[in-house]
């Protein structure tokens, strides 16, 4: 009984230290746990947050790809606005693309089309573009002839320089020599098919010469390159026009107006096609809107005129007669 007692005595005090071990070594294990758990908990958050942080920078790299990207409509809308028959190019256009380039840092920029002829001798740039730019200055004060030598200086200095093929062209039709004007927009399509504005210049050309068939073709390719080239669709409606497609012309004359509603000169090409087409509501409908643009619009008045008369109403067409002789005596 006595070693009973003994025993007992050394166990429980040796149940207790166990029990506070136990619970000590319970105690460190769980913080282990919860401390594993928290870890796992933020690595996990980490790795979800990732993609999200990365679908920004995504977003951000397109935002900025966007804004960078020119859309086709805007390079192309430009066209809109150049001159319908034969237009300056821009003196600079294509000197990014010709051997021996202009710095253009050294320029200031509103002085491209201008340049100052000793400024660019001093930066010892090439002769062929001397020449050039000093053409470009006689065509711009209408010295056609001296204009000619420059340019012809700068292609004897360099035969592959398209820019001064294109502005001789554009020097021989404006003294009517056709001829020569589709040579050098030839040689400048040789070296460059993708210029939209040289195929409409030659077609112009062309179409000086009587040459209708092939100036539609040039009218046409121009339009293929650029669909928004509305100086080509004017052409191109005239020399259909010209040729008596009448229904060809109309449906030019339809695109012109969808880009350039106030357009009076075209609704009254549009009407002169309907009148020769013989439906004259139509006629008077175009010749009416080409007048509300263009109150002075003195052939829309004589025009309209004649459609009132070929429908039988002699007092309009006397009216319209009348308002277009008052204008003629401004």
């Amino acid at each position: 009984m006595l070693l009973l007692r003994f025993r007992l005595k050394i166990l429980i005090p040796l149940g207790s230290l166990l029990s506070r071990q136990g619970f000590f070594l319970l105690a460190i294990i769980f913080a282990i746990l919860l401390i594993a758990a928290f870890c796992f908990v933020a690595f996990t958050c980490s790795d979800k947050e990732k993609p999200a942080v990365q679908t920004e920078e995504e977003a951000e790299e397109a935002a900025q790809e966007e804004e960078e990207e020119t859309p086709e409509e805007q390079i192309t809308e430009k066209g809109i606005y150049e001159s319908r028959q034969v237009s300056r190019p821009s003196s600079m256009s294509g000197l990014n693309r010709i051997r021996g380039r202009v710095n253009t840092s050294e320029i200031n920029p509103i002085n491209y089309d201008n340049p100052d002829i000793e400024v660019l001798k001093k930066m010892e740039v090439d002769q062929y573009i001397i020449s050039y730019f000093s053409g470009e200055q006689f065509y711009k004060k209408e010295d056609y002839d001296r204009a000619l030598i420059e340019y012809n200086a700068s292609i004897n200095n360099y035969s592959e320089f398209l820019e001064a093929y294109v502005s001789r062209g554009n020097t021989w039709m404006k003294k009517n020599n056709f001829s020569r004007a589709i040579d050098d927009y030839s040689r400048a399509i040789r070296l460059d098919s993708s210029r939209a504005e040289v195929f409409n210049y030659r077609g112009f050309a062309r179409l000086g010469r009587g040459e209708i068939s092939s100036a539609v073709e040039d009218f046409t390719r121009a339009i293929s390159l650029n669909k928004y080239y509305v100086d080509a669709f004017i052409n191109r409606s005239h020399a259909y026009y010209q040729s008596g497609n009448y229904d060809k012309a109309i449906e030019d004359c339809d695109q012109i107006i969808r880009m350039e509603p106030a357009n009076a000169m075209i609704w009254n090409r549009r009407g002169s096609a309907w009148y020769r087409k013989e439906d004259d509501d139509k006629a008077i409908r175009d010749f009416s809107e080409a007048i509300r643009i263009k109150k002075d619009y003195i052939i829309a008045w004589r025009n309209r005129g004649n459609a009132w008369l070929s429908k039988g109403d002699a007092e309009k067409a006397d009216a319209d007669f009348a308002e277009a002789a008052r204008l003629e005596r401004k």
